[in-house]
């Protein structure tokens, strides 16, 4: 692993991804709570200029936390984590569409793998995807009862001082990836670790057996 002292100060998801944000943001709040969540959170740059589609890494992560940041500072801690879940949520279908094929969850054998083991291959898939496409670095935890997804270094709280776990969009995204793979069922996702309120890590708790 890299000296810390030798990495970059910024960095990236691909524009892809910020696109995918960007516009899962507006179906959420629309075009004019975007760009007022842009301008208190001092995004001027992003206000009618969306990412490109591609994967060049030019979306900054420091960008991503102040998105965060203004949706709380504008509806309030409670309403703006709300917003931020459905906001993952919404990522994670605009996101299939864009890297189903990376995923591979598309493919035929992955349809045919039991319950258990689509779980499984599909988070593994998820954060193979985020380590190899972006900069934020994931590693899984297995439990007999869980996975946990830990977040080493993580865009959803870049720069963020928070006293609880703040990570909702990942757990939005992850709580939709779940509902899509098993064809409808809901699984416990909860953050239980945040880097923003002096966590280590960021950590996600993902049960194994869905809730009902």
């Amino acid at each position: 692993m890299m000296d810390p002292a030798q990495e970059p100060q910024t960095y990236y998801y691909p524009n892809k991804m910020g696109r995918i944000i960007l516009l899962s943001l507006e179906e959420v709040i629309g075009r004019n709570g975007v760009n007022a969540v842009l301008n208190v959170g001092g995004l001027q740059h992003l206000i009618n200029n969306i990412p490109p589609n591609t994967y060049d890494l030019g979306f900054r992560f420091d960008d991503l936390g102040n998105i965060h940041q203004a949706l709380d500072t504008m509806y309030g801690p409670r309403a703006g984590r709300g917003l931020a879940l459905r906001v993952g949520r919404a990522c994670f279908k605009y996101g299939l569409r864009e890297f189903g094929s990376v995923l591979g969850v598309s493919d035929l054998a992955f349809r045919l793998l039991p319950l258990k083991m689509k779980i499984k291959v599909g988070i593994e898939a998820l954060a193979e995807l985020l380590n190899n496409y972006t900069d934020q670095v994931v590693w899984l935890e297995e439990k007999p009862d869980r996975f946990n997804w830990h977040t080493e270094r993580c865009p959803v709280c870049w720069g963020r001082v928070t006293d609880s776990p703040c990570c909702y969009l990942s757990v939005g995204v992850l709580q939709e990836s779940l509902f899509w793979v098993s064809g409808g069922k809901y699984f416990m996702v909860e953050e239980v670790s945040c880097i923003a309120q002096g966590d280590p890590t960021c950590t996600i708790h993902i049960a194994r057996q869905p809730l009902d």
